[in-house]
């Protein structure tokens, strides 16, 4: 299973950019100069490059785009991804920019999601991530709050465990935060979804 490193525009919290020799690598737009200034050589580069001016490599596929279109460029960079098949797609440089963009990289999640990928943005201080129906093991991160959120209306829960505040049996919503800030107790925090999408978010205390 190939995995797809993408780099978004926004330029804080990418000391944990990890990128093995068999990754794809696409920047979008302007996080080519993230990516540059890393050391990091994409494969592909997209966007319609209204943020970022410099010069392009000649040995690198680029893939232009028009500024008035409905896929922003990151989004663009996950089709991409998605259409050259690989099975697990990590973000960087998601957030900290503009909020907007911050919350269409949020969810851009639940559109890889949708299409049978995983998909994780990651920063310094978190890792964010979509699950669907299913049981999914989060594995205990020293100094990390572990937040569960609905993405859709209703996130059916038929148990929540290994955290300081398990759930069973339990309808969440998005318009009330209950899974915020809790805890990984056990070895792994266990999340069994009967219906719904959850937006699971570990972060730095």
């Amino acid at each position: 299973m190939r995995v797809c490193r993408i780099f978004a525009g926004g330029d804080t919290g990418l000391q944990c950019v990890k990128v093995n020799e068999d990754d794809l690598v696409i920047c979008a737009d302007r996080g080519y100069a993230s990516a540059k200034k890393l050391g990091v050589a994409p494969h592909i580069i997209v966007g319609d490059f209204d943020s970022y001016e410099g010069e392009l490599p000649e040995d690198t596929e680029i893939l232009r785009s028009v500024p008035e279109k409905d896929d922003t460029d990151t989004l663009l960079a996950i089709k991409t991804a998605l259409e050259r098949g690989v099975g697990e797609i990590v973000i960087y440089g998601a957030m900290g920019g503009r909020f907007d963009h911050t919350v269409a990289n949020i969810q851009s999640l639940s559109y890889i999601h949708g299409r049978g990928c995983t998909g994780t943005i990651v920063d310094d201080d978190n890792i964010i991530t979509v699950c669907g129906k299913g049981v999914h093991r989060f594995p205990f991160m020293e100094g990390y709050y572990f937040s569960v959120f609905a993405m859709t209306d209703e996130l059916y829960i038929k148990v929540m465990t290994g955290v300081k505040y398990p759930l069973a049996d339990y309808v969440m919503t998005g318009s009330f935060p209950i899974g915020v800030s809790n805890e990984i107790t056990d070895a792994d925090a266990v999340l069994d979804i009967t219906d719904g999408l959850a937006l699971v978010v570990r972060s730095k205390m």
